[in-house]
């Protein structure tokens, strides 16, 4: 299936936490870093996901935020660092594409006044911000 979605990682789920409704569920991606997607619990029955199973983490790149310096004190759970490769520039928008540490790739789609404001060229570090209500998961 080809998808819209720009952002496609893989991982393995390092747990899972139930609610009555929704749950939670930790990946640790190829790279390394840590990633959290909170899901219906239904999700998490119908995709049979289980700790030490190998999921699909998809993330629109809207949905990414990105940040320079230290972030601290933000509810968003989801916090991956990284440098930029390249940036595409449009009118008003552009994209970001980063080089995570420890490997893979992420995009984010930014307006162009957000680049400016933060300085980014390529090599820049950043931190990629995204909540965990907008990671979705799918089964690998």
């Amino acid at each position: 299936m080809n998808l819209s979605v720009r952002n496609q990682l893989t991982g393995t789920v390092s747990e899972i936490t139930r609610g009555a409704v929704m749950s939670t569920v930790s990946i640790t991606l190829a790279g390394g870093q840590e990633l959290t997607a909170a899901v219906t619990l239904d999700a998490v029955e119908d995709l049979k996901l289980a700790v030490g199973g190998e999921v699909a983490v998809l993330i629109k790149s809207t949905e990414v935020s990105l940040a320079t310096g230290s972030v601290a004190g933000l509810s968003i759970r989801n916090q991956l660092r990284g440098t930029v490769a390249s940036i595409d520039a449009g009118g008003a928008m552009a994209v970001a594409h980063l080089e995570l540490d420890n490997g893979g790739q992420l995009t984010a789609a930014i307006t162009l006044d957000a680049v400016k404001d933060l300085g980014l060229v390529a090599g820049a570090q950043v931190t990629a911000l995204v909540k965990s209500t907008e990671v979705a998961l799918a089964a690998a």
